[in-house]
This record gives C-alpha cells, structure tokens and sequence, in this order.
C-alpha cells in the first residue's frame, strides 16, 4: 500500500487524480475541479524532475500541491492569514532556505507562517543540514526541496533571498531582503554549525521585526 493507502501498482496517473479528487473536496468554493487538477500534475511534473526515487512522489505531490493552493487562496484574499507570511529561497532549497524555515517556525511558535523554496532545487536535504538541525533538536527529516512557483511569492508578505540573484519575481507591497550567507552543501560538520548560527542570529533579528514577542 502507498502513502493514500492504495496498492502500488496503481498507475501515477490513477494516484494524482485521487490526490485531485481528494483537494476538490478540500477547496470546494475556493477553486475549480481544472484548476486543482492542473496545480496536482504540475507539482507532480515539477518535483519529478529532480527525483531519483518515485516512491514517496505521490505524498510529495499531495503535500506540495496543498501548500501552493493555499499560498493561491491566500493571494486572492480567499484564505486570509492572521500572521506574517515569510517566503525563505536559496538555489538547491537544500540548505540556507531550509534551515532558515526551520529555525523561525521554531522560534515564532506559531506568530509567523513560514515556507521555502529553491530556484533550482535538487533531489534532498543536504545531510549534514539534517544532522546540525537534529542537534538543536529539529528534525528536517520530512522536509524535502521545493521549485520555487510564483504563487508562494504572491502570498508571502517577507521574500528572503539567500544566493539565488534575480530568480525571485518582485512584487509591489512585500519585504524583500537577501542574506549573503555560505552554501553548506560541502560544509564540515564544524562549518555547518557555524552557518546554522548565522542564520539564527539573522532569523531572530528579523522575527523581532516581524511578529515581537508578547
């Protein structure tokens, strides 16, 4: 059985129009049948470029296609948030971007929603990134690299960019910051701690701009 509890030899096909049914309940109201369908086998063909293993593409699919439908709704003031949206973006969103997600969603504890994406993504989290975020008891385990699309731009109300040059669109009305920080892709364990806590001193400095503490 796969991940939506049906038996593998389903075709990926038969598996993205059940994801397709299943968010067309979800978002009944907000958007269409097509357009749900169209965002599913977009995300599909868009992660599948960088997957080596197709396994788990169903449940990728499903968990990505949600987030940017959600990100869609939230840009056409269909699906209002309460909170500062913050967009992280880094070339392979296999590092920077990732640990900078992890690091606010944990200190902000809910006072900030946050996303992240590469502009070219690759196919996982670089290890040594899982190990130093492990220390500080963050498991990015169940994170996986995102293409950066345009409608997570759109509802993010913060773009930090983090090496990835003019690949972000600029919108009207956001933030937009770059940190200039080093890619730990072949980092040492020592040096991947090192850009960690760089990243924590960026990410605490910007929440306390964003969403201060009560």
């Amino acid at each position: 059985m796969n991940d939506k509890g049906m038996p593998g030899l389903l075709s990926p096909e038969h598996v993205l129009h059940t994801i397709t049914e299943e968010l067309t309940a979800r978002f009944a109201g907000t958007f269409t049948a097509e357009t749900i369908e169209r965002y599913v086998f977009e995300s599909y063909a868009a992660l599948a470029r960088t997957a080596k293993v197709t396994s788990h593409l169903p449940a990728l699919t499903d968990r990505f296609a949600t987030d940017r439908l959600t990100a869609l709704a939230q840009s056409k003031g269909l699906h209002p948030h309460d909170v500062p949206e913050v967009l992280f973006v880094c070339v392979q969103n296999a590092g920077r971007s990732q640990i900078a997600a992890a690091l606010l969603d944990h200190h902000a504890a809910g006072r900030v929603h946050v996303r992240s994406a590469g502009s070219s993504p690759i196919e996982q989290i670089h290890p040594a990134v899982l190990e130093v975020m492990t220390e500080l008891g963050l498991d990015l385990s169940r994170e996986f690299p995102k293409p950066l699309t345009d409608d997570v731009v759109r509802a993010a109300d913060v773009v930090i960019t983090m090496g990835c040059g003019d690949a972000c669109p600029i919108y009207p009305g956001k933030r937009y910051e770059d940190w200039a920080l080093t890619d730990p892709a072949d980092a040492s364990p020592q040096e991947a701690r090192r850009i960690r806590d760089e990243i924590d001193a960026h990410v605490k400095t910007l929440l306390a701009e964003i969403a201060p503490g009560t």
